[in-house]
């Protein structure tokens, strides 16, 4: 499906049943889109809003839902006009557009994490040094690498393929990730190469990073007392659970981009869905629920909606 106006269109080809399943999918959908939207909303105005949570801890807690909304936002509306939609497709700049966006804020994450287990490190192997060190300057340069310098690397594969010439107009997503690069006729050489840098640079590096931070937080945790324990506990394994159930979803993404198979088209929708919802769901969950000054505030809100 080629040329309209001279914009070039690409066809969405994930979908199944979406004939017949419209009205259902759309409005599984927004459901999804709405208590995305809704359960981190909560969790950041409850740190906006009470000062003793306005620490780095929660203040990058409150960057990492943030990055959620956002992440859900590059893909809802588009996927909910599809739905409803005669034809789905959108336009090559368009998809180009969501492409940066998604891999730019799927990166962030990782580095919002790294920052996160970086602030616990200081806190717990340095805690005389940690007013010092992580003061309000620090948080603010971390917060603004977190989302810079994944933007700057995502634009250069981004900004080639814009010039790559196309071979193929259907793409076997319900929106444009990197499976969408088979579209071109060459798949290969220069766009792998710096595919790979960029996975390296914010993705594995963080990684490793976090692995890192969390073995000396462990050690330090093992030949202290219990109460050191207890905090390393409390403010680490919700980061960590995060970071696992993350790395899944995104190494779920990296397969279908590097392996050329013929995946059960459904087997492969669920997983996409899974992608989009699950873990923008899963982290004002856990954080709800494993952080203690949040849980304390979040039951006093209930509280007094039920009073009401």
């Amino acid at each position: 499906m080629a040329v309209r106006l001279n914009v070039t269109y690409i066809i969405l080809g994930g979908h199944v049943e979406v004939q017949r399943y419209r009205y259902l999918y759309f409005l599984i959908m927004l459901t999804a889109y709405i208590l995305i939207i809704c359960c981190n909303a909560s969790i950041v105005s409850l740190i906006v809003i009470h000062k003793n949570l306005h620490e780095p801890m929660y203040i990058f807690i409150a960057a990492l839902l943030i990055n959620s909304v956002l992440f859900s936002t590059n893909i809802y509306p588009k996927l909910l006009i599809d739905f409803l939609s005669e034809k789905q497709i959108i336009s090559f700049h368009a998809c180009q557009f969501q492409v940066f966006t998604f891999y730019t804020l799927s990166m962030s994450e990782f580095l919002l994490l790294a920052a996160m287990s970086y602030d616990r490190y200081v806190s717990i192997c340095k805690p005389l040094q940690y007013p010092t060190i992580m003061r309000k300057n620090t948080v603010s340069i971390l917060l603004v690498l977190a989302w810079v310098v994944p933007a700057c690397h995502v634009a250069v594969p981004v900004t080639q393929n814009v010039n790559m010439k196309i071979c193929h107009f259907t793409s076997k997503s319900i929106f444009c990730n990197g499976v969408t690069r088979r579209i071109f006729c060459d798949t290969s050489g220069t766009f792998s190469v710096l595919s790979l840098i960029v996975f390296s640079n914010i993705g594995l590096c963080p990684m490793l990073f976090i692995l890192f931070t969390y073995t000396k937080i462990l050690i330090v945790a093992c030949k202290s007392s219990a109460n050191v324990r207890n905090k390393a506990t409390q403010t680490c394994l919700p980061h960590l659970l995060v970071l696992i159930n993350y790395s899944c979803l995104l190494t779920y993404d990296v397969i279908m981009i590097r392996v050329e198979s013929d995946f059960p088209k459904t087997a492969q929708l669920v997983m996409t869905l899974q992608i989009i919802t699950y873990h923008p769901l899963f982290n004002p969950v856990i954080y709800g629920l494993k952080m203690k000054e949040i849980t304390k505030h979040l039951k006093r809100l209930l509280c007094q909606d039920k009073v009401k």
